[in-house]
């Protein structure tokens, strides 16, 4: 009797394992959709692509059909299963992560909107190498949130959220010259503005990608990094 309940219990673990792996996959398969969303809502707007636009913005549907899914998944699994509290931290945070991935999706569908009005307005004087220069940025801390989450590596996420104080620097520096550019030539404020609304929507990507790393510490160091100061975050990943 006491083999055919271990014999269960093996059974019923493994069958978890396996559908907590299929969920990160799907997170991860999810992931790689909104990285592209991402650099190809940026690109139809650098080469005034406005069918690469338009693929994009479709895209949007995609994802948050992915988002729904991988929620019903992730809530079934904790419903038949009850994870122990590591696993259910797991579950839980892969839940929100996909939150923040599905609004990725939606700032890259906010840029290949600002595309098409820009290709149908004319192209701003000014703002395409600080957008050039920004989602370079953003797009590698999207990648690296996602590798961190693939590899559980806490080093690799602190890595990303020291990122996002830069890029926050970098946004600022850009919209300043932006308005100083339109004060000076007010003909080209409906342009500049849209150019302003593109690297708001990366900023808010950056800040996505850092909330995700945020939730690999979660993961594996159980303890919430969000709104901490860098120093007391680097303690805890360094405390193993």
């Amino acid at each position: 009797m006491d083999n055919m309940k271990e014999s269960h219990s093996k059974h019923i673990s493994q069958q978890f394992n396996h559908d907590l792996a299929d969920i990160r996959n799907q997170l991860l398969n999810m992931g790689g959709v909104v990285e592209k969303q991402v650099s190809d809502a940026v690109e139809s707007l650098i080469s005034d692509n406005t069918e690469l636009a338009e693929i994009v913005r479709d895209k949007d549907q995609q994802v948050d059909l992915m988002e729904q899914m991988i929620d019903e998944d992730s809530t079934q699994l904790i419903a038949r299963r009850q994870p122990a509290a590591s696993d259910l931290r797991l579950v839980i945070s892969i839940i929100k992560m996909v939150a923040d991935l599905e609004r990725i999706g939606d700032e890259a569908s906010k840029i290949a909107k600002l595309a098409i009005r820009l290709s149908e307005e004319g192209k701003a004087p000014r703002g395409y190498v600080e957008i050039r220069h920004i989602s370079e940025h953003v797009g590698k801390m999207v990648n690296t949130a996602l590798d961190a989450f693939a590899r559980f590596d806490v080093e690799l996420a602190l890595q990303i959220i020291k990122e996002d104080h830069a890029v926050d620097t970098e946004y600022k520096s850009a919209m300043r010259s932006l308005m100083t550019f339109m004060m000076e030539d007010p003909r080209s404020i409906s342009q500049i503005h849209n150019v302003m609304w593109v690297l708001r929507a990366l900023e808010r990507i950056g800040d996505h990608a850092c909330n995700i790393a945020e939730h690999v510490i979660y993961i594996v160091k159980g303890k919430d990094v969000r709104h901490m100061p860098i120093q007391d975050a680097q303690n805890i990943v360094d405390n193993s």
